[in-house]
């Protein structure tokens, strides 16, 4: 009788469910509204961000670098809500080509940027294997992204040629800003996102509404 218990329960547990990481079309128009929005918000921080950033490099060289991070943001808000592979750089570099089409101090490099941002923070997510979506992903997602943007402009912007100390204190400040003002801020978002029920076709807003 024992035996057939154990037997029994052995048969009725349930199989471990995979992840289905195919993109549904409600992720694509999700992450196009996201991508859009994102865009919008840049075209706002290309005026308010610049500023910051400009002031802060007038008082020190590469201290500008805590202005960018809501730059990165896009990034960390596709990764956190579509949680698919690609998504990250999808919405980073859609929010960099609505920035560059309706017009921007920097035209074409706007593009290289979203796509070196967006990939970087889309590694972060790739390491995690698409599992692991809380506040510390999105804050390493954030300064991956900002080292991508560092990285970059060594070369668009010229930083080669700048003193071993710009160099350090600009990819200090960038990191930080893009762990802040990208990743604190847009976990922030995405949960304040799901706790509208906002997110309920997804599992970033399903993790919140489970938790309440």
């Amino acid at each position: 009788m024992h035996a057939n218990a154990n037997q029994q329960s052995t048969v009725e547990r349930p199989a471990k469910r995979t992840r289905d990481l195919r993109w549904r079309v409600v992720d694509i128009v999700v992450a196009a509204v996201i991508g859009v929005a994102t865009g919008l918000l840049f075209l706002l921080w290309n005026n308010l961000g610049y500023a910051w950033f400009s002031a802060a490099d007038a008082l020190t060289p590469g201290l500008g670098g805590i202005a960018v991070g809501i730059w990165l943001i896009g990034g960390v808000l596709g990764g956190l809500i579509i949680r698919k592979p690609g998504a990250a750089l999808f919405v980073e570099l859609l929010a960099a080509v609505v920035s560059a089409l309706v017009g921007n101090q920097w035209g074409i490099e706007t593009l290289y940027s979203g796509i070196a941002q967006g990939l970087c923070a889309e590694l972060i997510f790739a390491l995690f294997a698409y599992r692991r979506f809380g506040l510390l992903p999105a804050i390493l997602a954030g300064a991956a992204s900002g080292a991508g943007a560092w990285l970059l402009e060594l070369f668009t912007s010229g930083n080669l040629q700048k003193s071993p100390e710009f160099l350090g204190l600009y990819f200090t400040t960038i990191v930080i800003s893009g762990a802040v003002l990208a990743g604190i801020l847009g976990w922030i978002i995405v949960r304040a996102l799901a706790a509208t029920g906002a997110l309920s076709r997804f599992a970033a807003g399903q993790d919140v509404t489970q938790r309440v």
